[in-house]
Formats: structure tokens, sequence, C-alpha cells
């Protein structure tokens, strides 16, 4: 590839690229915060009815105590716990006869909670569920936000890939900082769900760009043979992200506390990122060759290639690139994935293993609290055991190949969740181990597809590394 050869003349692996890495391991290490945060945000709470006698001091009886109030006031569950969603129309003081049998209160009179909930506050001070009464009848209201906000991811995904190829990696990467600071700090001034859901996806729409372009970036500054340990690398970033959100969210209980600390950061990072070179190889093909050119040499000065400042000149650059420019010039479009016929399989598999793996990801890591009580120590969980997957799929890859590896990997997911379904509900670490397989698995799956997409794609878009990098 003829921009590699100009990216080795000017240190395609020195100390810039050890700089560009760690500018954006910061972002890399918040973006899954802002996909994952409504485990805690979102957290539904213990929650029943609110009653007149129960939670109304002047009119409860002084010589009753809180449980016998409880019993003639809220009625069990399934689970003989009190019902979360229903109350007595009266108070049944028959209830507190010893001898009282399931008639008794069965047949009692019920009604929503039409005076509102009282919650459990002993894991969370605060969620978006008890600030806005997403329980009961509205309980559908928590999952349609989360469908708004990957709606939202996806949108970006398609917007700011056009985008950077109009207006550059550098510009839109920065915007895309801003704008996910700037909405994921309005939410904590939501005043009601439906803004709270569209300030949301809004801040989906920029983390789309960021875990594109980010990513992107990285692969147009690195020489092909140090990009997978490159990739690996901010791939693990994410996974640290995962495992600081456990931590955040332990310490902050309130949802407005935590998305604050997880998105002022974007502030700095938006101001930070405009240091960062734009990407020469898109100067070139743009028409820019002047400007990629005090690309180049600027990184040759940072990694101590004072002798490619001398010998990089313009004429160089356009010679080296012809070939590249005039195949960037030829129209295509995503049709020519399907009319070729090893491209058209490839992809086609490609989007049949990813599509899989993203249904069984997303489903096991956005409802911790179905998998046991504690979802800090579980979001730590998934986040170490993805830090290995990650870490390991690079040699994995050197060794087994990328067929073997991808086969064994959703083989080995595949059969964790048979086996998750078989564990017993009571054994809640057992089946959070399982999860954390699975998630691991699908991880190393996404990071292995990114590549294999790469290929499929041919030279001129093999530096494009979409959003499945990140899962």
């Amino acid at each position: 590839m003829a921009f590699a050869e100009l990216l080795e003349r000017a240190g395609g692996g020195g100390l810039f690229q050890a700089l560009q890495v760690f500018t954006l391991l910061l972002p890399s290490i918040l973006v899954p915060p802002q996909l994952l945060m409504e485990n805690f945000s979102a957290a539904i709470p213990g929650h029943r009815c609110w009653a007149h006698v129960l939670d109304n001091s002047s009119e409860a009886p002084a010589n009753l105590t809180s449980e016998a109030l409880l019993t003639i006031s809220i009625p069990p569950g399934p689970n003989h716990e009190p019902h979360q969603c229903l109350r007595f129309r009266q108070p049944q003081w028959q209830l507190l006869d010893p001898n009282a049998t399931a008639t008794n209160w069965s047949e009692a009179a019920t009604e929503p909670c039409v005076d509102g909930w009282v919650y459990d506050h002993s894991t969370f001070t605060s969620t978006i569920v008890s600030e806005w009464d997403l329980v009961c009848e509205y309980q559908g209201l928590k999952p349609m936000g989360q469908s708004i906000y990957m709606a939202g991811v996806l949108m970006g995904s398609v917007f700011w890939g056009l985008l950077s190829d109009r207006f550059g990696r550098k510009p839109v990467l920065s915007w895309c900082c801003l704008q996910v600071a700037l909405a994921n700090t309005s939410t904590i001034f939501a005043s009601n769900f439906l803004i709270y859901c569209g300030l949301r996806f809004l801040s989906a729409f920029g983390v789309a760009g960021i875990i594109m372009i980010s990513v992107t970036l990285v692969a147009e500054w690195t020489t092909t043979r140090r990009r997978a340990v490159t990739i690996t690398i901010v791939g693990c970033s994410y996974s640290l992200g995962q495992m600081t959100l456990g931590a955040m969210a332990f310490v902050l209980r309130d949802w407005r506390a935590l998305q604050l600390a997880m998105s002022t950061p974007f502030f700095a990072i938006f101001l930070i990122s405009w240091w960062l070179p734009e990407s020469a190889r898109w100067l070139i093909i743009m028409g820019k060759p002047e400007q990629a050119l005090r690309e180049l040499k600027k990184v040759s000065r940072i990694n101590g290639h004072k002798e490619a400042t001398k010998s990089l000149t313009v004429e160089v650059l356009m010679t080296s690139m012809e070939e590249e420019v005039a195949s960037s010039k030829a129209r295509k479009s995503v049709l020519d994935l399907f009319l070729v016929p090893v491209l058209r399989w490839r992809s086609c598999s490609m989007f049949l293993v990813s599509f899989s793996q993203m249904i069984s990801y997303y489903g096991l890591v956005l409802d911790l609290q179905n998998l046991g009580s504690d979802i800090f120590l579980l979001q730590v969980l998934f986040g170490a055991v993805d830090l290995l997957a990650r870490a390991t799929t690079t040699f994995l890859l050197s060794f087994l190949g990328r067929r073997m590896t991808l086969a064994s990997f959703q083989t080995i997911a595949g059969l964790s969740i048979l086996a998750n379904i078989l564990v017993p509900q009571g054994e809640a670490k057992l089946r959070a181990w399982g999860t954390a397989v699975v998630s691991s698995h699908t991880t190393a799956l996404s990071f292995d597809n990114s590549r294999k997409s790469a290929a499929a794609r041919g030279k001129r878009q093999e530096v494009i590394i979409t959003e499945s990098t990140w899962f």
C-alpha cells in the first residue's frame, strides 16, 4: 500500500503514535459507560404503592407496627412479597387475625397505585425509574428509552462515517466529543422522560462518531504491521471503561451525579483533541497534498526522523499515491459488496455473525439486574473478563488464524448461553460467570470480525475500522 510506505519513512511506530494512542485512550475508556450507564442510572429499585394508612403518619394507628400496616395495606405479590403495583382500596383489618387465610385477602378489592409509589433507596438514592415512575404500567418506557439510544448509535454510525469522509476525521471527532459532553450534561436538567430520551439520543449520535473515528484515525496513522497491537490497546481501554463504570456507580448512587461524572471529561477531551493531526492519507485523497505534507513532516519531527522532512515533497506524495488517488475517484457503493461473488459471501456471513453476537451481547450486558443483586461487582467482572478476551485475541489469531478463532469463540459463546439456561435462578454468581464468558467471547468475535471485514473491503478501504471494533 503506497501510503504505508510514506508512513514508514515518517515513522510509523514512534513517539507520535504513542502520544496519539495515549490521547485517545481517555475517550475510549469513557465510551463504554455511555452505552451501559442505564444499568445503574435506570436501575429498578424495590417499590410498592403509596398507601394512606401506611405512609401517612397522621392516619396510622400508634399501636401497630410497620409490618402490620403493610399487611393490611398492600396485598402479597407473586413471590409472597408486597405487591409492587397493587394496593387494597381499604385497609384489610381482618388480615391481622392469626387465623386469616388466603381467601381473606384474595377476595378483597385492590386498585393500581393511583397515589404513586414508595421506592427503596438503600442501593440507589435516585434513578430515572424512581424519578419519573417508570414502573408497573409504565415499565415499558425504560426499554423504549434504551432503544432510542441504540437508534442514535445506528444513525450516528452512518452519518458521521459519511461526514468524516467529506470534512475530515479530526474536526468530526472534536465535534462529537463536544456534542456528547453537552448532551449528557444537559440530561441532569431534564424535566421529564421525553426530554431525557431526546438528549440521550443526541449523546448516542455523538458516541457513534467517537467510536468509529478515533479508531479510524489511529489506524490511518499506524503502519500495517503495528496496527493489530495498536487496535488491541485501544480495545483494552474499552474494557477498562466497563470496570470504571462499575466502580463509579458504586461510589455515586445518584443518577445525576453519575451522569455528570461520566460526561464532563468530554469537555477536556474536546480541547485536547485539537492537537491531533488530520489523517494525511485522507488529505492526499481529497486533493490537499500541501496540508498532508505538513502533517507528515510534523509526525517525522516528533518521531525523530529529521531526514524524512527533507526527502518528503509534494511530488513524492503525489507520485506514491497516484494509484490510490485514482482508485478513490472511482464511484463505489454499498452494492459493490453484493455484486462480487466473494465479497457477497463474506459480507452476508459477517452480517449474520455480527447480528447474532450483538443480540447476545447487548441482551446480556444491558440487563445486569436479572443476573444478581450486586450489579456493581458484575459490571467490574464483565470488564475484567472482557479485558482478558481482548488481550488474548491477537495472539490466538497469530497461532490459530482468523477462521478457527472465529469458529471456536462462536461455539463457546453459544454453549455458554445454553448452559446458562440450566443454571438455577438462585445461583447468581454462577450465572454471572457464565454470562461474563459469553460477553468476553462475543467481544473477541467482534474484534476479529472487524479485521475480516476490513480485508473484504479491499486495500482502498483497509484502514477503515467500523463500529464493530468496539464490541
